[in-house]
C-alpha cells in the first residue's frame, strides 16, 4: 500500500470516528492503533508509551500573534492549536506585577499565563486522552530565577493550577500524563519539571538565526538522527527568524518537512517534538506528523 493510501485511510478513519462523537481513548491499546482525529490522536496510543518515543507536533513561540511580521509566529489561538493536533507549547512569560504576561520580545501578546492555562484545562477536560508538553521560559524581564519561580508557584498553589501539571524530573509515560500539562522548565527557579537544557534528556536543534537554505539540512539531519538513534527526546525546531519574517520562512520550510515525511521519511517513527511557525498554513502537515507515531 502506498504512503498516500495509508494517509488517506488514516484521515478517513479519523473523520468517521470524529463524526460519531468518540471521545474515549484506548488506554492500553497497542501503539499502532492510530484511529482518532487531531483532537484525540493520543487516545490511539497505549498508556505505557514513553513520551520521548512520540512524534509531537508543536508551535514555536506559541502565543506570538501580534506585533508585526517580524514578531508574529502564529495566526491561531492556543485553543485552536490544541484542537488542530498541537501538543507542545512554547510559552514565553514576562514577569510583571506578580504575574506572567505572554510576550515575544518587547511585544505583549494580549494574553496572560492564566489564559494559556485555561485553554489547556478546557481542552484536556474535553479530551482526557491527551497531554500537553509546555516549555515555560522568561521573556522580556530579568527578575532573578527565584522570583520567577515564586510567581509560577503562586499560579500552582494560590491560583489553584497545581492539579493541571505534571511536575517531575523525568518525562512520564503517556498514561501518567493524560489530562495534564507536562512542565518543561526553561528557568532555574521553576519548581521541578524536566529541565529544558538537560542534555541527558533532550537533543535540541534550534538554530533560530539560520537562513532557510542553511536551516533545512539541520532539520532533515535531526529527523534522520531521531529515526535512527532513538533514546533521548529529540526537539527539532523548524522555525527560524533569519533574513525574512517568520511567516515567510515557514512558507519555505514547512512544505519541505511535509514532503520529506510523506516521502523518503514516510516510515520514520519517534521523531520527537517538532515546534513550527504557522503549521496550519500547510494543509495536512500536522496530520502527517501525527502519523509518525506507533509501529
Amino acid at each position: 500500500m502506498t504512503t498516500t493510501m495509508n494517509r488517506r485511510g488514516f484521515l478517513t478513519a479519523a473523520a468517521v470516528l470524529s463524526a460519531a462523537g468518540l471521545l474515549g481513548y484506548a488506554g492500553t491499546a497497542p501503539a499502532h492503533a492510530r484511529t482518532l482525529g487531531t483532537q484525540d490522536w493520543m487516545g490511539g496510543l497505549g498508556d505505557g508509551t514513553a513520551l520521548r518515543t512520540l512524534t509531537i507536533p508543536g508551535t514555536h513561540d506559541s502565543g506570538a500573534r501580534f506585533g508585526g511580521p517580524w514578531t508574529e509566529c502564529q495566526n491561531t489561538t492556543i485553543a485552536e492549536q490544541l484542537a488542530s493536533g498541537i501538543r507542545f507549547l512554547d510559552v514565553r512569560c514576562r514577569a510583571i506585577d506578580g504575574s506572567f504576561a505572554i510576550h515575544h520580545g518587547a511585544f505583549y501578546q494580549e494574553l496572560m499565563f492564566g489564559d494559556v492555562l485555561i485553554a489547556c484545562r478546557d481542552f484536556l477536560t474535553a479530551h482526557p486522552s491527551e497531554t500537553v508538553l509546555m516549555r515555560v521560559k522568561q521573556e522580556y524581564s530579568e527578575v532573578p530565577d527565584a522570583e520567577f519561580g515564586a510567581i509560577f508557584t503562586d499560579y500552582l498553589d494560590v491560583r489553584g493550577w497545581r492539579s493541571l501539571f505534571v511536575v517531575g524530573d523525568a518525562l512520564p509515560t503517556l498514561g501518567q500524563a493524560r489530562g495534564k500539562v507536562v512542565l518543561l522548565a526553561d528557568n532555574g527557579g521553576l519548581p521541578g519539571g524536566i529541565r529544558w537544557g538537560d542534555g541527558s534528556a533532550f537533543v535540541i536543534q534550534d538554530d533560530y538565526m539560520a537562513e532557510p537554505f542553511a536551516k533545512w539540512p539541520q532539520i532533515e539531519a535531526h529527523f534522520r538522527k531521531a529515526a535512527t538513534e532513538p533514546g533521548p527526546c529529540y526537539i527539532n525546531f523548524v522555525s527560524t527568524a533569519a533574513a525574512l519574517p517568520p511567516r515567510w520562512n515557514a512558507d519555505r520550510l514547512n512544505p519541505q518537512v511535509h514532503e520529506l515525511l510523506d516521502g523518503p521519511g514516510a516510515e520514520w517513527r519517534g521523531l520527537g517534538i517538532v515546534p513550527m511557525d504557522y503549521p496550519n498554513t500547510r494543509s495536512g502537515l500536522v496530520e502527517t506528523l501525527i502519523r509518525h507515531n506507533g509501529a
